[in-house]
């Protein structure tokens, strides 16, 4: 019904109406982005059949946006570190190049975190993204760009990746859909900083949507020849879903309460799903979740199977080059003359004490691998958790660094290396998004995406920012 130019045309204009208030796009490429579109319209003119041409390029034509982090030719790649802001990408990371090669059309590259290790994307580089639907608000991170990009209806499809929730915190905050994949299905070639040694299994590379039914024909197209793993193809019947719930992490003295309005709205999930499909929903109360944040700060800085040694973030931060002292960083920071952000600087200063009790972190890595066990056990092949996001609706601006560690509602999973998708249940009292996460064993995405769909048509999904 409209030509390729005018649905570009229309997000390029959408993208310069309100990037200036939420600053999530850093550098677009909207020429090369119209010439593009151009050229699909040439084909549909001139092609063959459109089955033909769907089949060939199921993404023709859509317009995305990729996380400044991953490569995308002639664009920067900086992942918000000064001393790379000269650097431009010179080739395509592999899922923005399968992407592109499936038709879709990439309108720019969008903010977050310094090196991409915490849950405010604000950087010295680019500065800060906001929340759509309050600008005051953090749109999370690392993806926070993605997140707010999408909320804010400037993009159709976002590119993210997640080691600790990058991916489903930010799609929390700006009300959209967001899964990260069972991990070691997308290929996380191309992104900077990529992970090495035993974090190799807890990054995931994934997609974020506004609609529920995007999530799946783009995972797909990410996971390429892996994609026979994830069952995508499997019929999912809801009704013979084993569905669980956990309010609560049980009470991590690290971590924040969960607000009373995402336990409302997690009780409204169980209600409807009790009432519509005539399931079962089973509580339950998994005695280590309590130590979330400690399993994975202990996981992620444990050596891998052939004894290599985790890379230290104050390693990443000078980027191969001159040594970065953290706490000489402090102190230029308290100044003003330091290029890193505070959050930056607290984690160098921390990731030291992580290994000072190796006996406690022996234990915690060995809790991990039994949290892992139970709740492979737990879900098996048809069920399902439903958990909080995050404990809290989008804080305010700088505001994280009061309560560091909520990240752990989304990270556990990390490194269980379970399938999760986020998904919005509206708004709250305040027009600010509330959501949940959705769970499933490994290989198990199908489950996750089929009831995200049903959660969609049942609880209205994205929601324009502004309407209310």
């Amino acid at each position: 019904q409209v030509t390729c130019i005018e649905v570009v045309e229309a997000y390029v204009e959408r993208i310069k109406e309100v990037n200036p208030l939420i600053n999530a796009v850093v550098k677009d490429r909207f020429d090369e982005a119209l010439q593009e579109a151009r050229q699909v319209d040439k084909l549909l003119s001139e092609g063959p059949g459109n089955d033909c041409l769907e089949e060939k390029f199921p993404l023709l034509g859509v317009p995305i946006t990729v996380k400044e982090a991953f490569s995308l030719y002639g664009m920067p790649n900086t992942s918000g570190l000064v001393n790379r802001r000269n650097v431009i990408a010179t080739s395509d990371a592999t899922v923005v190049s399968r992407l592109k090669q499936a038709g879709a059309i990439p309108l720019g590259v969008t903010n977050c975190s310094e090196l991409c290790m915490w849950y405010e994307s604000s950087n010295r580089v680019y500065g800060r993204t906001n929340n759509p639907y309050d600008l005051q608000r953090i749109v999370g991170g690392s993806s926070g760009g993605e997140g707010s990009v999408l909320a804010a209806a400037c993009s159709v499809i976002g590119v993210g990746s997640d080691i600790g929730g990058s991916i489903r915190m930010p799609a929390f905050f700006n009300g959209v859909f967001g899964h990260k994949p069972t991990t070691g299905v997308v290929p996380n070639d191309g992104q900077f900083p990529n992970a090495h040694g035993v974090r190799t299994s807890y990054l995931c590379t994934g997609p974020m949507c506004r609609y529920a039914e995007d999530l799946e024909p783009v995972l797909r197209v990410m996971a390429g020849p892996g994609v026979s793993k994830l069952k995508l193809n499997e019929k999912v019947s809801l009704e013979k879903i084993k569905f669980h719930c956990m309010d609560h992490d049980g009470g991590s003295i690290f971590v924040s309460p969960v607000d009373k309005e995402i336990l409302q709205a997690q009780k409204k999930v169980v209600e409807h799903l009790e009432n519509d499909l005539g399931v079962r929903v089973q509580r339950v109360a998994i005695h280590k979740m309590k130590y979330s944040f400690q399993i994975w700060s202990a996981m992620m800085s444990s050596k891998d199977s052939e004894g290599q040694e985790a890379q230290r973030f104050t390693d990443l931060l000078g980027d191969h080059g001159k040594p970065v002292w953290p706490l000489w960083e402090l102190m230029k920071w308290l100044v003003g003359m330091s290029s890193h952000t505070l959050p930056a600087i607290a984690l160098g200063l921390t990731e030291k004490l992580v290994n000072l009790n190796l006996s406690g972190k022996a234990k915690l890595v060995s809790m991990g691998k039994s949290l892992q066990e139970e709740m492979e056990a737990l879900l098996g092949p048809d069920g399902v958790l439903l958990y909080p996001s995050h404990p809290t609706i989008a804080p305010k601006h700088h505001s994280p660094i009061c309560m560091p560690f909520n990240f752990a509602y989304t990270a556990i999973f990390n490194v269980l290396g379970l399938p999760v998708t986020q998904c919005p249940l509206g708004l709250g009292s305040e027009g600010l998004p509330l959501g949940i996460q959705l769970v499933a064993a490994a290989y198990n995405d199908h489950l996750t995406l089929a009831v995200a769909r049903y959660l969609e048509k049942a609880f209205g999904g994205w929601v324009l920012p502004g309407k209310v």
